[in-house]
């Protein structure tokens, strides 16, 4: 090999693309940005550890278990701090950049990416970045870390996509990753190392400080085999805006599931990127006609929600659907989602929600329901049994009511924790019914958060198909997450609320209800333990810059050895006070047929098609078939009547 030299990449912001150019040219240099950092009082920084105090003390339901698998004690932590700070005046407390690497170091020490201390300006808002992105793959010779993504605009001497690095400023790539992975609050040890590769190039600075390096200085080997060197600066930009066209809901009554520092990496992902679906959102805010999309692929309303199309592999062709966040208005996702399952193909289904973070609960317990002709159980979830989230169950009884009867008995058993309520209603849960009739293969990793673990659980436990894992486990966050805006709103009745505004746009966020397991994992938290894959994959070169070539192939394969079943109602007619339906059938040798969810009708099937006459029933509102193969349910379809 040459001897390494070293390679400095010009501005690419006058040439990154035209839908992120104007956005990008208001980036700064990470020295100029921290410039302006620091304003915070000593009895601002006294009140924020106040808060902090009480939201983990009094909120946080995952206490009792963080500190029993991980030994901490974060409301020790802050009050030691606390004492500090009485010790300390305006002229001797020490640089403000110490004390939000204290908070931060306190909260991330619990591990959970629910539970956060969010820095106020000018960090708030804030993503710093690298105009390259670094992923992981393994083969027979070990790990590999490649660059997988320029930004456009960007280029240096032989540093282009599937270039691998060797060392990050000095450091072996491996050690590195293992060195950034400490530093961040994966609930496992698979989540902590994927965040740690992620954070090499993309962090969100509302969780954590900038870098502590103006540059990285990046070794790489390029397509010659050629040692080089980059020196590449760090810069701060505004996060990009959601894309939002209705109202986001709010309110307790509404619970949320959500990483937000992935939500936050993902935009600036997209931004520097994915430019194209800034464009497409652009052009549908903007009510123009939104570019095409590439060949195969399936038009979104919500191109940063949803990716659709069909992809083909040596089993056949297959659907896949792309779930990037289900932190989107209901009003909004359900139907688009509901539109793009119907276009997808009937011979199998490929459903990848890698790298989603979570968002609304309702939007991942609602999709479950169409994938499976199984009744839904929603996650159930808990309270921790503390007085504080009793007054606020007692303050709140139209959203809170289910768990109070619990709380307001532990004060007499000293149980732990309030009964288990789901966080969604049955009824919401299994409101339209399954949409899509063929098999089903779920792609998971590490990044999978929150409400995308709910999402994964639930797919695993009512047992709609093989989950295929990238990582070990997902990222494992069973809880919904409440912000201290939250708590402030929920006791806003109460004259004696202890809880504070917080300063400067701080903010924290704390999980307040753990979700649990449903089925055959019944009453097993999600915390923690994540949700292992049924089946184990490693990412390969070919899927980093082919488009996950060999990712589809597993499961296409997976998907051929799953047999199709389906049922529909092709006709219904009601004549002289009679019902008649006319059923079509693939793979099912027994048909049960409900009328206004009361059994009428049983009957066995042998070429796929049955005349079912319900008697009385003219005047019925709906019809539901379900189709048995070996006495197992696996099929049915509801049709509205009248």
């Amino acid at each position: 090999m040459a001897d390494p030299v070293v390679s400095s990449a010009p501005d690419f912001i006058p040439h990154a693309a035209e839908p992120v150019r104007e956005h990008l040219a208001a980036a700064a240099a990470l020295p100029d940005f921290l410039a302006g950092a620091g304003t915070l009082t000593l009895a601002e920084r006294r009140l924020i550890v106040d808060q902090a105090v009480l939201m983990l003390d009094q909120n946080y339901v995952h206490l009792p278990l963080k500190a029993a698998m991980h030994a901490v004690n974060p409301v020790q932590r802050l009050r030691l701090l606390r004492r500090r700070l009485e010790r300390q005046t305006e002229e001797t407390k020490p640089p403000e950049w110490l004390f939000h690497a204290e908070m931060s170091e306190i909260f991330h020490s619990v591990r959970d990416l629910h539970t956060n201390y969010l820095l106020p300006a000018p960090y708030a808002g804030k993503i710093a970045f690298l105009p390259f992105l670094v992923e992981r793959y393994e083969d027979a010779q070990g790990e590999h870390f490649v660059v997988t993504h320029l930004a456009e605009g960007f280029s240096a001497p032989g540093f282009e996509r599937g270039v691998e690095i060797t060392h990050w400023s000095g450091i072996p790539i491996a050690n590195a990753v293992d060195l950034h992975a400490a530093r961040f609050a994966g609930s496992n040890a698979a989540a902590r190392r994927s965040r740690g590769i992620q954070s090499l190039t993309v962090r969100s600075l509302a969780m954590h400080l900038p870098p502590f390096e103006e540059w990285v200085t990046v070794s790489y080997v390029d397509a010659d085999g050629t040692a080089r060197e980059l020196r590449e600066v760090w810069r701060i930009v505004d996060s990009r805006p959601k894309f939002v066209t209705g109202e986001a809901p709010s309110g307790l009554a509404q619970p949320v599931g959500l990483d937000l520092d992935m939500d936050e990496t993902n935009r600036a992902k997209v931004m520097l990127f994915a430019p194209k679906v800034v464009a497409r959102q652009q052009a549908l805010q903007a009510g123009d006609a939104a570019p095409e999309v590439h060949a195969g692929e399936i038009s979104t309303s919500l191109p940063d929600v949803f990716r659709a199309q069909e992809v083909q592999t040596s089993a056949g062709p297959f659907g896949y659907l792309r779930i990037f966040t289900f932190h989107h208005p209901p009003q909004e996702f359900i139907p688009e989602y509901l539109d793009l399952l119907g276009k997808m193909p009937d011979q199998g289904l490929i459903l990848d929600v890698r790298d989603n973070g979570g968002g609304y609960v309702i939007n991942s317990e609602f999709a479950l329901q169409t994938l499976t002709p199984r009744h839904i159980t929603p996650e159930p979830a808990q309270f921790v049994n503390t007085p504080l989230n009793l007054r606020i169950c007692r303050q709140n009884p139209e959203e809170l009511g289910a768990w109070l009867p619990s709380m307001e008995q532990a004060l007499e058993i000293g149980a732990t924790y309030s009964s288990a309520v789901p966080l969604i209603s049955d009824e919401i849960a299994n409101e339209i019914g399954q949409q899509y009739f063929g098999p089903v293969v779920l792609i998971t990793n590490a990044r999978c958060y929150s409400a995308t673990d709910i999402f994964a659980a639930g797919f695993q436990d009512h047992q709609i198909g093989p989950v295929l894992g990238t990582d070990e486990s997902t990222g494992a966050g069973g809880a919904n997450v409440w912000e201290h805006k939250d708590l402030i709103n929920a006791l806003k009745n109460d004259p004696g609320t202890p809880y504070a505004q917080l300063p400067k746009g701080a903010g924290m966020r704390v999980a307040i209800r753990r979700t649990l397991r449903v089925g055959a994992n019944s009453g097993t938290p999600v915390e923690d333990l994540g949700i292992t894959p049924d089946v184990p994959y490693r990412m390969t070169r070919r899927d980093l810059l082919q488009g996950n070539a060999d990712l589809f192939e597993k499961a296409g394969q997976l998907l051929k050895s799953l047999k199709p079943h389906a049922v529909s109602i092709t006709n219904a007619a009601a004549t002289d006070g009679v019902l008649r339906l006319k059923v079509k059938a693939t793979n099912i040798d027994r048909l049960d047929v409900y009328v206004d969810q009361r059994p009428r009708a049983s009957l066995d099937l042998s070429d796929g098609q049955a005349d079912v006459t319900v008697p009385d029933a003219a005047a019925a509102r709906s019809a539901r078939v379900e189709g048995f193969a070996g006495g197992e349910l696996v099929a049915s379809r509801t049709a509205q009547l009248n």
